[in-house]
């Protein structure tokens, strides 16, 4: 094959701000659906998502964490965090960590969260 007929992989255009913002707004949303069984807040509102990283293909990586390591739902929690983000059509695909460093406390939940929890 010479270099006329070499065919150059294509490389994916970056995402531009307007749809990295639009994805933002629907990863939240989704994210809020999905609630620690124990407490009655949303994963998000209780700043128990580290991380989100989209990248230009649409592949989401999620680092998260529980509010206790032993949690009763550990094994089910990230499963029920990739379904739900897994509705957006856009996302290619999904996976979600549990990490526990550093170790979840209640000064990373929001003040909507620790308002529905009579925390202030």
């Amino acid at each position: 094959m010479d270099d006329a007929t070499a065919i150059e992989p294509t490389a994916t255009p970056p995402l531009s701000q307007a749809e990295l913002d639009r994805l933002t707004d629907l990863l939240i949303e989704k994210l809020k659906t999905v609630y620690d069984p124990e407490i009655p807040v949303d994963i998000y509102e209780l700043g128990l998502v580290y991380r989100v990283d989209v990248s230009d293909d649409k592949d989401v990586a999620i680092d998260m964490t529980l509010t206790a390591p032993g949690c009763p739902v550990a094994g089910e929690m990230p499963g029920w965090v990739e379904d739900a983000v897994k509705e957006i059509p856009d996302v290619r695909s999904v996976k979600v960590d549990l990490v526990f460093d550093p170790p979840w406390d209640p000064s990373r939940m929001s003040d909507e969260a620790k308002l529905a929890l009579n925390m202030f």
